[in-house]
């Protein structure tokens, strides 16, 4: 299902999720690229994107991480799907229009991936967060452990 067409055409979806044994509203992300085929976005995808961003505009990314982490404290667990963009504003992509030129991904579809990802994992581990960690640690801690974090596969606390 189609929940948000970037400025530059990419399409993001959402799908039932697998994982019942922890939420009846289980979604999995995906986004399509004009004329590229679907992908599942990952917590590392975005976590690399953003360094590549930081070597771009440092103070920049900075407040983009900040912003993320105010993001989630505002994000709330959902009751239904598909999922709503709960945060999301065109205004927030202007202001960071300026870290566009850097990385893989613009920030517009940064910041709708990055949301939906927030009310995934916060409906599926209510208690625990690696998008907090992760961001939270971005540009304090090294790389290895930042990076680490983001591919992380086992149980979330």
């Amino acid at each position: 299902m189609n929940i948000h067409r970037t400025r530059k055409g990419v399409k993001i979806s959402v799908y039932e999720g697998q994982k019942k044994d922890r939420s009846a509203f289980d979604f999995i992300v995906r986004y399509a690229e004009p004329f590229k085929r679907e992908r599942t976005p990952k917590h590392i995808h975005l976590i690399v994107d953003l360094y590549l961003k930081w070597a771009g505009n440092k103070d920049l990314a900075l407040m983009l991480r900040d912003h993320m982490l105010s993001v989630f404290q505002k994000i709330r667990p959902i009751t239904y799907f598909p999922p709503k963009l709960q945060v999301f504003t065109s205004g927030d992509v202007d202001q960071f229009k300026g870290l566009n030129g850097f990385g893989e991904y613009d920030v517009e579809f940064v910041l709708v991936v990055s949301e939906l990802l927030m009310i995934q994992e916060k409906t599926n581990y209510p208690l625990g967060s690696m998008t907090q960690a992760m961001y939270s640690a971005f540009g304090k801690e090294d790389i290895f452990g930042v990076i680490s974090a983001a591919s992380f596969r086992g149980q979330v606390r």
